[in-house]
Formats: C-alpha cells, structure tokens, sequence
C-alpha cells in the first residue's frame, strides 16, 4: 500500500518547491502538477507533488491519518 501525504507548498523554484508538512520542510519535485502555486495543497509521494488538493480535503485527510496513528492535533 503506497501513501501520499498532504503537504502545504511554500515556495517554488522552477520545477522544485518547498512543502509544510506539519511544521517539516521538505523540497519536493513538482514535474507533475507544473499548475502549482504557493499556497495550494498537494498529496505528495516519495518526493514528487501529485496532485492539488482542496485545503478541506488536505485537513480531513490529515485528521484521518492522526487518528489512525493515534497523533494528537496539535502535534501535527
């Protein structure tokens, strides 16, 4: 089972951006979404944007997985 994790980008440097993911920075490669801007939610997988998420969808998801692993809110 593969698992792509919502991630919030914050800069973009050509094809590469740099992603939030709970308070973890990561640069991410963003060949397959080229529409991306900063602000929009992605899921990402191993090390490449997606896909452009809604932001509700980016949350319910996260939730999911906080519950799943057990995560307080507030650690994510």
């Amino acid at each position: 089972m593969c698992l792509a994790i919502p991630s919030k980008i914050v800069s973009i440097n050509g094809k590469k951006g740099i992603v939030d993911m709970g308070g973890i920075k990561k640069e991410v490669g963003l060949d397959f979404i080229p529409e991306a801007k900063i602000g929009n939610w992605i899921l990402l997988h191993t090390g490449f944007g997606l896909e452009i998420i809604s932001e509700k969808d980016a949350l319910e998801t996260i939730e999911a997985i906080n519950e799943a692993y057990h995560v307080m809110p507030d650690e994510y």
